[in-house]
């Protein structure tokens, strides 16, 4: 019998633990352990990078997902579109796909949209602007 209350489930998770492994060490379903976790009140949150060095505000802060209480994130009521990024540049698709998504970002904002950008490499464009 484990202990699994909100505290037991913070402490996992901020130690990394996923919620596959946990279902494979206390033995019983992935969707279990989400569900009971969930029902304890813990989810993932997110954290802001200060880009600026707080030398002035960033209006297109870089956020990560972390299981620390508080939420940086600062969500707004506008209609919402997430658009994924290309990821790593490799051989035969690099910038041009980077380009492609910052304008689309462009347009969707001129439509009153707030976008959301995925992206998985740091190193490019589309995580730098709006």
């Amino acid at each position: 019998a484990y202990a699994r209350g909100e505290r037991h489930w913070r402490h996992w998770k901020q130690l990394g633990f996923t919620d596959r492994l946990l279902a494979k060490l206390i033995g019983t379903s992935e969707a279990a352990i989400r569900a009971e976790r969930k029902a304890a009140g813990v989810s993932a949150n997110f954290y802001r990078v200060d880009t600026c060095a707080a030398e002035f505000e960033a209006y297109t802060p870089y956020l990560y997902s972390t299981y620390e209480r508080d939420c940086e994130a600062m969500p707004t009521d506008r209609q919402k579109i997430v658009i994924l990024g290309g990821g790593p540049n490799r051989i035969g698709q690099g910038i041009e796909f980077d380009y492609c998504c910052v304008h689309a970002c462009y347009a969707l904002r001129d439509m009153g949209y707030e976008t959301i950008m995925i992206n998985n490499n740091p190193e490019t464009v589309s995580t730098d602007y709006d």
